[in-house]
C-alpha cells in the first residue's frame, strides 16, 4: 500500500506571490530581474512542493515554463544587422517586461489587500457601547501573536535544504519498514520533544529519520503547530537556520 499525501496549504497564494517573495528575499531589483537566478530558486520551491505531494496548481507549472522561456530568449544571440527596422525595434524589447508589469500590478493589489485587512482588524476593535473596565478580563487572557518573522516560503525553503541533506546522508542500501504516522500523533511527539529539550531546537533536528513518509508527516505537523500557534518559529537572518521552540510551560497543552 502506497501512502499518499494530498494536501493543500492555504498560505500559498499563487506563482506571482512566490516570485515576489523570492525577489524580496534575494533583494533583487524588480525592474532588472536576473532570470537565471530567479528561475533556479523558483524551480527549487516547485520541486519541494512536489516532494511534499502538495496540491500544486497548474499555474505554478505554467509560470515555471514562462520563466524558462524568458531565460532562453535572453540567452539567444541578437543579429541586429540582418533585421528590418520594425524587427529591430521589436527585438529591443526586454522579454522580462510583461512579467515585471504583472509583478508590479500584483504587488499593488497585495499591498491594498493587506491595507484593507489591517483596517478590517482595526474596525473590528471599535464598539459603540459605552466604555467598560475590562482590566481583569484582559489580564487573565494570554496575548497570542503569530510570529511573522518566518513565512511559509521560508519553511518550504528549509524543507528543500533538508531533503538535499537527507539525500546526501542516505546510506547506499537500507531496509525500509513502512509505518503510517498520523499527523496528530507526530504533532504531540514534536511538542514533547521540544518541551523535553527545555529550549530551542534547529529545524533539521526534528527530522531524525531519512524515510520520506516520516519527513513529510513531520513537516506537515510543524506547519499545523504553527497554524495553531503552539510553537515559536524564528530566523535571525536570511538563509540561516530556522529555530523552533514550544510555547507555554512544560506540561503539554494537547492538540485538538
Amino acid at each position: 500500500m502506497i501512502l499518499e499525501y494530498n494536501v493543500k496549504v492555504d498560505a500559498f497564494e499563487g506563482p506571482l506571490d512566490l516570485l515576489l517573495h523570492l525577489i524580496n528575499r534575494l533583494e533583487i531589483d524588480i525592474y532588472d530581474i536576473p532570470m537565471a537566478q530567479i528561475t533556479e530558486q523558483y524551480l527549487y520551491y516547485v520541486h519541494a512542493m512536489k516532494e511534499l505531494q502538495l496540491d500544486t496548481a497548474s499555474e505554478y507549472l505554467v509560470m515555471a515554463a514562462t520563466l524558462l522561456a524568458i531565460k532562453s530568449k535572453m540567452l539567444l544571440p541578437k543579429h541586429e544587422d540582418d533585421l528590418l527596422e520594425e524587427e529591430l525595434e521589436y527585438s529591443e524589447e526586454d522579454p522580462r517586461d510583461e512579467l515585471v508589469e504583472r509583478l508590479i500590478e500584483y504587488r499593488k493589489y497585495k499591498s491594498a489587500a493587506e491595507e484593507l485587512k489591517a483596517r478590517e482588524q482595526e474596525r473590528g476593535q471599535v464598539f459603540t457601547k459605552p466604555p467598560s473596565d475590562l482590566t481583569e478580563i484582559t489580564e487573565s487572557i494570554p496575548t497570542e501573536k503569530m510570529d511573522l518573522n518566518v513565512s511559509i516560503y521560508d519553511m518550504l525553503g528549509a524543507f528543500h535544504k533538508l531533503l538535499r541533506r537527507k539525500k546526501l546522508q542516505k546510506p547506499m542500501s537500507t531496509k525500509i519498514t513502512r509505518q503510517e504516522i498520523p499527523i496528530e500523533k507526530r504533532m504531540e511527539e514534536v511538542l514533547q520533544e521540544l518541551r523535553a529539550f527545555k529550549g530551542k531546537k534547529r529545524f533539521y533536528e526534528l527530522f531524525p529519520y531519512p524515510e520520506k513518509e516520516h519527513i513529510v508527516v513531520t513537516f506537515l505537523a510543524i506547519l499545523e503547530l504553527m497554524k495553531r500557534n503552539e510553537i515559536e518559529v524564528d530566523q535571525e537572518n536570511n538563509f540561516e537556520d530556522i529555530i523552533i521552540a514550544a510555547k507555554g510551560g512544560v506540561e503539554s497543552s494537547g492538540t485538538r
